[in-house]
């Protein structure tokens, strides 16, 4: 078969656009559709907890869509009538409703231990009866979260140090035996059978085979992708090496997928043959660390040039670029990053270090100033404040100092 070629640029292109970053924003105002068309393009979106700009699942909606209201979002997301669920997909992760059966065959390996952290297999292995309990428990009195759980034994944080009431509904979430009926104010997860939390359209669909359920997943990747390699597309769902394997040289036989050569990568690529193929990408986007665009760090050095590592777990002293950065995306390239933090009881965004990428212009800091502005606008902070740390640090000072009006 002979292999279309393209170059690094036009593949990168192709993958901003698969994305949400081909058009521009919405000048109206964000709706619930909007956000939930977001999630269905782009298959999953990361949930985690670090919260010292905003908790990462609602950052990508405001990287595509701009400002937004994100009660909108928590409802999509948790509340009673939702078009999205949580499970474990990249990590833990929200995922369209429709999605749901493409997951019962990890469901299905979770129960023998399969796929999953040591210590939930272990605890499902060694306190099966307990896991029982618990789901009894909920199965009597409704959705229920750990704190409200009064069996067995309490816990210091962590894994290790979770109750065991917590192990258990992790357990039971990763075999699908639970799912999340909501979330409260603390982010803290409460448990529900699936029968009585997720639609019963959903609920009676029929389980996909694991073969076809698994290329559905790899289609959902590669579209979100545009275009990407086996690694890529494996990792977007956390799929296994021989299984991915098997299933993409099924989805390029049925001419669902086209194998192409994108010049500078090594590996071979895998074309979405109805992905769009933009001759120009104009962005103005920060990125969550934990956004689909730049999550693994392979695929982003060989697409954008740049060296990613999150430092969050780096003691203070040895971090390069800071706490929780966050990479510029200007036009199809990341030019620059920035450590953020939201001072909310100040009402500031701190830009507490900002570094330039080889390739940034003078343009740079006024574009990524004026993005810092709309972003503490978003999150309700009346000022951006930029610190002296950084080499772009002098002139971004300069062009935030003109307030929120400097650009259109």
């Amino acid at each position: 078969m002979k292999r279309d070629t393209l170059t690094a640029g036009e593949a990168r292109r192709i993958a901003l656009t698969a994305q949400g970053f081909g058009v521009g924003r919405p000048e109206r105002p964000v709706t619930k559709r909007d956000l939930t068309r977001l999630v269905e393009r782009l298959g999953v979106v990361q949930i985690d907890s670090v919260n010292v700009v905003s908790r990462t699942h609602y950052l990508p909606a405001f990287s595509r869509l701009g400002a937004y209201d994100r009660a909108l979002l928590e409802e999509i997301a948790w509340a009673k009538k939702r078009p999205l669920f949580e499970y474990w997909a990249h990590e833990a992760s929200l995922l369209p409703l429709a999605s749901q059966p493409l997951f019962r065959w990890r469901m299905e390996d979770a129960h023998d231990g399969v796929g999953v952290w040591k210590g939930v297999a272990r605890f499902l292995r060694e306190r099966r009866d307990f896991v029982d309990r618990v789901l009894g428990e909920i199965a009597e009195r409704g959705p229920m979260s750990a704190s409200d759980l009064e069996l067995g034994h309490k816990g210091q944080g962590g894994w290790w140090g979770w109750s065991e009431a917590k192990r258990a509904l992790e357990c039971l979430f990763w075999t699908g035996e639970l799912t999340t009926a909501t979330r409260r104010g603390t982010f803290e997860r409460v448990y529900g059978l699936p029968g009585k939390v997720l639609p019963r359209a959903i609920v009676e669909t029929p389980t996909p085979a694991r073969d076809e359920a698994q290329r559905q997943l790899l289609m959902t990747a590669a579209q979100a992708m545009g275009v990407a390699t086996e690694r890529d597309v494996r990792d977007y769902f956390r799929m296994g090496v021989a299984e991915t394997r098997s299933r993409l040289e099924e989805l390029v036989e049925a001419q669902a997928l086209m194998p192409v050569k994108v010049k500078g990568w090594r590996e071979t690529a895998y074309l979405d043959p109805a992905a769009r193929r933009p001759r120009r990408i104009e962005a103005e986007a920060l990125l969550s660390p934990f956004d689909n665009l730049i999550w693994f760090r392979e695929r982003t050095e060989r697409m954008f040039g740049v060296r990613i590592r999150l430092e969050i777990y780096t003691p203070a002293e040895k971090r390069t670029h800071g706490y929780y950065v966050l990479p510029f995306l200007e036009g199809d390239a990341l030019t620059a990053r920035v450590d953020l933090k939201a001072d909310r009881k100040a009402g500031v965004l701190l830009v507490q270090a900002s570094h330039a990428e080889p390739w940034a212009s003078d343009e740079t800091p006024k574009k990524l100033a004026r993005e810092l502005w709309r972003m503490a606008g978003w999150l309700g902070l009346s000022d951006v404040q930029v610190a002296r740390r950084g080499d772009l640090a002098a002139a971004l000072e300069d062009a935030v100092s003109s307030g929120p009006a400097s650009g259109p």
